[in-house]
C-alpha cells in the first residue's frame, strides 16, 4: 500500500464522521446522504490529487477546504438553495449572499458530533439500526465492515441504513440536544447504544480481529466525546468508560496465537494493558459521585475485579454481591449466567449447579460450558455431553477450538 493510500485510509476513519456531522448540521439531517456523498467525493479527489502532487502539509485542513467547495457547489445546484436560501434573499432577510461557509473549527466539529450522536440514538429508530447508523455515520465504517460485524450481507445492511435514514426524515429528527427534561432518558439511550457497539466488538462472532478491536475503540472514542460536555459528563457516562477500559485491557490476552479463545483462568496477565486498567480506575473514581447506581457502575466494578488475577474467595464473594445487585436493577440472561459462575467460585459446584439448571438457557453455548465445568468432577460423562452441546452451538471456529481444548485438558474429548 502506498503512503498516500495509507494516509487517506487513516484520515477517512478520523475525519469522515466529523465532516458529515458538520455538513448535516448546516443543512439538516434530511440531507445526510448528500453529506456522505460529498465527503466520499472529497476523499476520491484527495486520492487523485495526492497521488500526483504528494500529501499536503496539513491533509485534514486540505480536506476541509475541498469539502467546503464541494458542499457549496452541491447545494447551489440543489433545491435547498432554490427553496430556502434565495427566497430569504429576495424577502430582504439577507442583504448579501447568505453565509454558507462550513465551520470546521475543533469546537464546532465536537459540538456537531455530539448532536449527531443524539440524533442517531433517537428512540424512534430501532436499536439494531441505531448501531448500524452509528457505525456508518459516527465511526466512518464502510458497508462491507458493517456487514462483517453483523455477520450479514451488504444488501441487508443497506436496507437497514436506508430505513434508519428514512426515520430521520419522517420523524423530523433534528441535530440538537434534547430539552433538559428529556436529557436523562435520551442520554441513557445513547449510553446503551455505545455499550452495544462495544459488545459488538468485544463479544464479536466475526473472525476479523482488527475489526473487533476497531469496534471497541470507536465505542470508547464516542464515550470519551461525551465527557467533553457538562450535560453528558455524568457519573454513569464515566462508569461506562471505565467498564470499556477494563474489558479492553484484556483484549490481547483473550485469543491465542492460533486465534483460539483463551478462557479467563488461562489468560496471561502479562498481556493485559495496565495503562488501560489505570485509565479505567480513573474513570471509575469519577463515576463515584451522586446518588444513582447504574448497571454500568456495577459492571465496571465487576470488570475491575477481573483485572486482579488472584483467585480468592473474597474476590468472588464481592463479584457475586455485584451480580446480585445487577440482576435486581437490570436483569439479563448473560448476567444471570455470569452470576452463577461467581456463585460457583464463591460457594462451590453443588450450590451453583442447582441455580444453573433453573436458568434453562439451552440455546446459549456458554450455558452448556458452565454446566460442563460444574459437573466435570462429580459426573465426567455428563460433563462430556454438556461440552459437546456447547461445541454444537458455538458460532465461530475460535469458540469451537476453545471448547475442544477444554475437553482435551479434562480428557473428555
Amino acid at each position: 500500500m502506498s503512503k498516500e493510500r495509507a494516509t487517506i485510509d487513516q484520515l477517512f476513519q478520523q475525519e469522515f464522521s466529523k465532516m458529515v456531522a458538520v455538513i448535516s448540521r448546516q443543512f439538516g439531517l434530511e440531507h445526510i446522504e448528500t453529506a456522505e456523498d460529498i465527503v466520499g467525493d472529497t476523499f476520491l479527489t484527495a486520492a487523485e490529487n495526492w497521488a500526483e502532487k504528494g500529501i499536503p502539509e496539513n491533509p485534514a485542513a486540505w480536506l476541509y477546504v475541498v469539502a467546503k467547495q464541494k458542499t457549496l457547489a452541491m447545494f447551489r445546484r440543489g433545491t435547498t438553495w432554490q427553496e430556502k436560501v434565495l427566497p430569504a434573499v429576495k424577502a430582504g432577510l439577507e442583504t448579501e449572499e447568505p453565509e454558507t461557509d462550513l465551520d470546521f473549527s475543533a469546537q464546532n466539529i465536537q459540538d456537531s458530533q455530539l448532536r449527531m450522536i443524539f440524533a442517531i440514538c433517537n428512540p424512534a429508530i430501532a436499536s439494531e439500526s441505531q448501531i448500524g447508523l452509528a457505525l456508518r455515520i459516527l465511526c466512518g465504517f464502510g458497508i462491507d465492515e458493517i456487514a462483517a460485524a453483523f455477520l450479514s450481507n451488504k444488501e441487508t445492511i443497506n436496507k437497514r441504513l436506508f430505513r434508519a435514514k428514512e426515520k430521520l426524515r419522517t420523524e423530523n429528527i433534528r441535530m440538537e440536544l434534547p430539552p433538559e427534561h428529556l436529557l436523562d432518558a435520551r442520554l441513557d439511550n445513547v449510553l446503551h447504544i455505545i455499550y452495544l457497539l462495544f459488545n459488538e466488538g468485544y463479544y464479536s462472532r466475526t473472525q476479523d480481529t482488527i475489526l473487533q478491536k476497531d469496534l471497541c475503540l470507536e465505542a470508547m472514542r464516542l464515550g470519551l466525546l461525551l465527557t467533553e460536555f457538562p450535560v453528558t459528563a455524568q457519573p454513569r457516562t464515566f462508569a461506562l468508560i471505565a467498564l470499556m477500559c477494563f474489558h479492553a485491557s484484556r483484549f490481547e490476552a483473550r485469543t491465542s496465537a492460533a486465534d483460539t479463545l483463551v478462557l479467563y483462568d488461562e489468560q496471561d496477565e502479562r498481556l493485559w494493558d495496565r495503562e488501560l486498567v489505570q485509565q479505567g480506575m480513573h474513570f471509575l473514581g469519577l463515576s463515584a459521585t451522586g446518588s444513582t447506581l447504574s448497571s454500568y457502575h456495577l459492571e465496571a466494578r465487576i470488570a475491575f475485579l477481573h483485572c486482579r488475577k488472584e483467585d480468592t474467595p473474597e474476590k468472588w464473594l464481592e463479584i457475586l454481591a455485584m451480580y446480585n445487585e445487577l440482576l435486581i436493577i437490570n436483569y439479563s440472561p448473560s448476567a444471570a449466567l455470569n452470576r452463577t459462575f461467581a456463585l460457583y467460585k464463591a460457594h462451590g459446584a453443588a450450590i451453583a449447579l442447582a441455580e444453573a439448571e433453573k436458568l434453562q438457557l439451552t440455546e446459549n453455548h456458554f450455558y452448556w460450558m458452565l454446566l460442563g465445568e460444574l459437573t466435570r468432577h462429580s459426573d465426567p460423562a455428563k460433563a462430556a455431553t454438556h461440552y459437546q452441546q456447547a461445541y454444537d452451538l458455538a458460532k465461530t471456529a475460535a469458540e469451537k477450538e476453545g471448547i475442544l481444548r477444554v475437553q482435551r485438558s479434562l480428557h473428555l474429548g
